[in-house]
Parts: C-alpha cells; structure tokens; sequence
C-alpha cells in the first residue's frame, strides 16, 4: 500500500475526529447558568407571624421558608412612625442568599422579637431589604 494514501486516510479520520470534537462541546455562550440561590431579588419572600401583646410589649414570632437547615435567621424590630403620622412596628429579617455548602434541602426558620409599641399597629416585615407579604396567624 501506498504511504501517501495512508497519509490521507489518517488526515481524514483526525479531520472528522476533530469537527465531530467541536461540534458537540457546549459553547460558552449556549450555557445558561442556573443560580442556587433560593430567594432571587424578583421574588417577594412570604413570612408568617404570631404577634401577642402584653403589658405594653409586642412578642412577634415568625416563620420563613429557608433553602436549607444551615441558613441562620436573624431579626430586629423597631416602631416606625410615618410621615402621615402613622405607626407601624418594622420587623427587619436577615436570611443569608448563599449560605454555603450545605444539603439543599428546604426548611422553615423560626425567629422571635420583641418591641415596645401601642396595641393594634400594623406589622411590616422586610426579608434582606425586600418588603416581604405577611400571614398573621
């Protein structure tokens, strides 16, 4: 056999090689990356409270739904007075986006506050910053 002729076959066969190779690689424009973060900034996260009031003091417990059992919940409550001189009690949530490696399995988290206040102001809860829809149970 001819050595030229195997030359060309073997060219041949790295050429179909290679073109099939680069065919089937994802570009990295055709790659949509999937973020793990469980509350996107578009969603609006929903929490439920329990709010019981005693001698002038508000107790609120709340529950929000977390990615996983790892992210630590933290909360602060403060009387706010608005400009129409209305009140209302402002519960700021903390709930890390990226909590790390942990097993992604969804829970809920539990927090507890409490605040000076009049009986039968409106509550506000604000998750990260996000005003967040409340349930009262």
């Amino acid at each position: 056999m001819n050595h030229t002729r195997l030359w060309v076959v073997a060219t041949i066969i790295a050429v179909i090689i290679l073109a099939g190779f680069a065919l089937s690689v994802p570009h990295t424009q055709e790659v949509i990356e999937t973020s793990p973060s469980f509350m996107s900034s578009a969603s609006i996260p929903s929490v439920t409270l329990h709010d019981v009031f005693k001698k002038g003091m508000h107790t609120i417990v709340g529950s929000i739904a977390a990615p996983d059992a790892c992210v630590t919940v933290s909360a602060a409550a403060t009387l706010e007075s608005g400009a129409s001189g209305t009140s209302s009690i402002l519960v700021d949530v903390t709930m890390p986006d990226e909590p790390g490696v942990c097993l992604e399995r969804s829970s809920t988290e539990r927090f507890s506050v409490t605040v000076a206040a009049p009986q039968g102001l409106p509550i506000m809860v604000r998750v990260n910053g996000v005003t967040a829809t409340t349930t009262e149970i």
